[in-house]
């Protein structure tokens, strides 16, 4: 062999590696890109901001599809509208997702399931109970009532009827608060299939042709998919948090707590500042749940007996019923049937408890500090006894309470005698010799 071969066989694997690498990253680059968006939580105006602003995302990006993967108890009804808008006018597929396992996509959830390009659920999971709940307000009364219920049915029967589903099944789901497994969806034509994991759903749709809301037909391209994971931003993910109901149920009684420390101990200015900002984000995340008024009215009558409790001897009776009432109203404060959506035994106790002994023991020492007689000031000196340093003829000094006091009185008094202060005249004490017991 020349030496001229035994170099090209020398640099031939080098050669073939080199050109196989644009045809790797050509593959790569050819993948169909998925992005996938996680409503795992409830359905509020920082949730569909999110989710909106993903779909966006994915149509910036001209990604082949958009997996939103669902298992939520519902929520706001303007909220799930936006994102339901959102689904029907983007340029890219969106496949509504019900998943984990046990999970749920329930009343507002049920109808962004129905608005997806595909519908699938996790095998495990269940949707529906799709009955329109009023967010806080009192009764609307039953005319009003009777119009949301139909304005929700229309909805969900248009969502149906564009996407090819069963439109009657869907309007139980509002009316009759239907409830259905996920075998139950499939069989009763609300969703396209059961699948356990994203890429079950990328294989076994990879290359169907679907019909979009604007009745264009898209073929779906979806095998070996890589997926982009859209998250929430920082700030995002705290409000999240907060709407919680439990998380607002305790920054609502922390708020509190810290408010009364504020008036019971005025000037430690921190308490206040941290109860007005806790309060402020109670309000914001209740304002944003179906709140139910008997629960309101049941922990304003539990603060009302600690109160009690404190001005009161019950040995324990009041405040015993005010934690109870606590409990009872924190249990049903927020009206869904989802427990989910509603404030955990757990939390109810864990906020009641501390909360009730708080207020108690510092309502306590507040009114307590009030009945105390004065002992500084003014007020703190008429009455009070002290001894003569100089003869008063009528001025001269006295000691009271420790201090050396100016003082005057209307008859001689001498140095060593017992004298007890009449009136405060500036900084001079009138005062008055105390007759001496025999």
């Amino acid at each position: 062999m020349s030496s001229r071969t035994a170099k090209l066989a020398l640099f031939l694997p080098a050669f073939l590696l080199i050109g196989c690498l644009p045809l790797s990253l050509a593959a790569d680059e050819a993948r169909p890109a998925v992005v996938v968006i996680d409503l795992n939580m409830m359905i509020h105006h920082v949730s569909a901001d999110y989710v909106v602003r993903g779909i966006r995302h994915a149509n910036e990006i001209h990604a082949d599809a958009v997996l939103l993967e669902l298992n939520t108890p519902g929520g706001v009804q303007n909220s799930m509208r936006e994102i339901i808008e959102a689904i029907l006018q983007s340029k890219v597929p969106v496949i509504t997702y019900v998943a984990p396992r046990g999970g749920s996509a329930a009343s507002a959830g049920f109808f962004i399931l129905e608005a997806g390009d595909l519908a699938i659920m996790a095998p495990g999971t269940n949707t529906g109970a799709a009955h329109p709940v009023v967010l806080g307000g009192p009764n609307l009364g039953k005319v009003m009532e009777e119009k949301i219920e139909n304005d929700a049915a229309a909805y969900i029967r248009s969502i149906a009827q564009k996407r090819g589903r069963n439109a009657q099944l869907a309007e139980d789901a509002v009316r009759k608060s239907a409830s259905y497994s996920d075998k139950e969806a499939l069989d009763g034509h609300l969703i396209d299939a059961i699948e356990s994991t994203p890429s079950d759903i990328f294989a076994k749709f990879d290359g169907k042709t679907i019909r979009r809301s604007d009745d264009s037909a898209t073929t779906m391209h979806l095998a070996n998919a890589s997926e982009e994971i859209y998250r929430m931003s920082r700030v995002e993910s705290f409000f999240a948090w907060v709407a919680d109901p439990n998380i607002a149920f305790i920054l609502g009684a922390i708020g509190l707590a810290c408010i009364y420390i504020e008036f019971t101990h005025p000037g430690m200015i921190a308490p206040g500042v941290v109860g007005a900002i806790a309060v402020v984000l109670a309000l914001y995340a209740f304002n944003l749940l179906p709140i139910n008024y008997t629960g309101v009215v049941l922990i304003l009558l539990g603060l009302g007996l600690f109160a009690l409790e404190a001005k009161l001897t019950s040995h324990g009776v009041l405040g015993a019923g005010g934690i109870l009432a606590l409990v009872l109203g924190a249990l049903i404060l927020v009206k869904s049937p989802w427990p989910e959506a509603r404030i955990r035994l757990l939390t109810a106790l864990s906020v009641a408890i501390p909360l009730g002994v708080i207020t108690i023991v510092l309502m306590r020492y507040a009114i307590a500090a009030k009945l105390r007689k004065a002992v500084t000031g003014e007020e703190g000196m008429t009455g009070a006894v002290g001894v003569a340093q100089t003869d008063l003829a009528p001025e001269g000094h006295i000691l009271v309470h420790g201090e050396l006091w100016a003082a005057r009185a209307a008859q001689k008094i001498p140095k060593g005698a017992r004298v007890r202060v009449r009136e405060v005249d500036g900084l001079t004490l009138l005062v008055e010799p105390v007759a001496e017991s025999r």
